[in-house]
């Protein structure tokens, strides 16, 4: 240890790097942090899941009280919108969460290296003018937005934005069009939907929410549609030019076709995101990146210089900060000479839109490829709880092998999709089958029972429906 300055070097604090850097000191090896941010937690916690699920939950009670749920219930009321307020509790909830994190940090005597680290050789990064030896390297440095050609972000002027500018919008505007149908514009298109906005999503492809189950994106796209979303599926920005205090959008057929404009008052770039691997001097320490600017690894997280393991946004697999976290976990282990396994075929995924989407494991078209399938569907309509609490929107789909019954993917919509496909998840890291979760007794009433039925519906078998 003399020659080194740690045992361990975690670069960057997001979701996978803390919990990295925390576990590898609660395994008694002398760890650092560097992180050039103001605060830890990267982009999770600052300006991602963290604040746009605060925003999404305090839009979620204005729409309710507007005239939503509320009312069907007999509670009529006349909200009016204190934006300044909503915006203060959601960075009263990141400062808090960020502030944690810093406390562990302490607890756990994990040094927080103040700056941005950048290789000078395999085990050697400068931070902040100064030089830091490690014994193992984490890159653990995230992922940031995907520009799209012609279009050009600027936040400070809050008219064509970002989703980190997206969450700091002093109005709410009058038309929102969102480049991207994916999770995070759908979701941060629901927050100013509720609250006042004309939304409109333009998607390249031919559905929302590509990579999940086809039944799931259909569904969705009829429930956001009938909530007061604009689609406009099939279709690609070439152009986008600020004129006064709007911008002018010049879209086209994605297969080609007669050019249209669109005016909107604020525009929401979200088409993606992409490997934080610039600026680090990866050449110095000998490491390169695939097509997709990512950093290969082994199994175990290694990459192909020894003393240098890689996890999160920067290594192939979904961008989702439980995975980065998972991986934090597994990577310091095996630093530490456990055996640290992710099991990346059960890595759940969320929607945070109303009602909730999720997922986890094989979609129905991928599930088919591979072979025979048994499928089970059950709406939520038919669930009591759901129908009592008037949410009747959504499905639970449970997919299943048609041999052994073995489960291989849960797709849901629902008020609390993304707590229920936990149930999922763990059901299937144990290898059950739909029986097993078919017989498991549920209690009642609850959202979850749609799980038991989706899978008792495998073998033709649902109660209520």
């Amino acid at each position: 240890m003399a020659d080194y300055d740690y045992d361990v070097l975690v670069i960057g604090a997001g979701p996978g790097g803390y919990v990295a850097a925390i576990r590898a000191a609660q395994l008694g090896l002398k760890t650092a942090c560097a992180e050039g941010r103001e605060t830890l937690g990267g982009t999770c916690l600052n300006v991602g899941c963290i604040p746009s699920k605060a925003m999404l939950h305090a839009s979620e009670y204005f729409e309710a009280a507007a005239g939503g749920a509320m009312a069907a219930m007999g509670i009529k009321v006349k909200p009016e919108l204190d934006l300044g307020t909503m915006h203060g509790q959601r960075r009263d909830a990141v400062k808090g969460l960020t502030g944690g994190i810093e406390f562990l940090f302490k607890k756990n005597k994990v040094d927080w290296l103040k700056g941005y680290a950048q290789f000078t050789s395999a085990d050697t990064v400068e931070v902040a003018g100064k030089s830091v030896r490690a014994k193992n390297i984490i890159i653990a440095t995230g992922s940031s937005v995907t520009p799209l050609p012609g279009v050009a972000v600027d936040n400070d002027k809050q008219v064509i934005v970002d989703s980190t500018g997206a969450l700091e919008l002093a109005k709410v505007p009058g038309h929102m069009v969102v480049i991207g149908g994916g999770v995070i514009g759908l979701e941060l298109g629901s927050v100013w939907r509720r609250l006042g906005a004309k939304v409109t999503v333009v998607e390249f492809l031919d559905q929302i929410l590509p990579g999940m189950d086809g039944d799931v994106r259909k569904e969705a796209n009829k429930i956001l549609k009938k909530q007061g979303m604009e689609f406009k599926l099939k279709t690609k920005v070439t152009k986008a030019e600020v004129k006064g205090k709007k911008a002018v959008l010049t879209l086209e057929p994605a297969a080609g076709g007669d050019a249209e404009t669109l005016e909107a008052d604020v525009v929401l770039v979200s088409i993606g995101r992409r490997p934080n691997t610039d600026g680090l001097g990866l050449d110095k320490a000998g490491l390169s990146v695939n097509q997709r600017g990512q950093i290969e690894t082994d199994h175990d997280f290694r990459t192909s210089v020894p003393g240098i393991w890689a996890i999160g946004d920067v290594v192939p697999g979904p961008m989702l900060a439980h995975k980065a976290e998972d991986e934090g976990i597994a990577c310091a282990e095996n630093i530490a000479g456990q055996t640290g396994i992710v099991n990346h075929d059960v890595i759940p995924s969320v929607v945070y839109t109303w009602p909730e989407i999720a997922g986890v494991g094989l979609t129905e078209e991928q599930a088919k490829e591979r072979g025979e399938v048994k499928v089970g569907k059950f709406p939520m309509m038919a669930n009591s709880r759901a129908k009592t609490n008037h949410e009747p929107d959504g499905f639970v789909k449970v997919i299943a092998d048609a041999k052994s019954d073995r489960v291989l993917g849960v797709w849901c919509i629902a008020s609390v999709a993304g707590t229920m496909i936990a149930q999922a998840a763990q059901a299937m890291e144990f290898g059950a089958t739909s029986e097993d979760i078919a017989y498991t007794c549920h209690a009642h009433p609850t959202h979850s029972e749609a799980i038991k039925e989706a899978a008792m519906a495998v073998t033709g078998k649902p109660i209520h429906i």
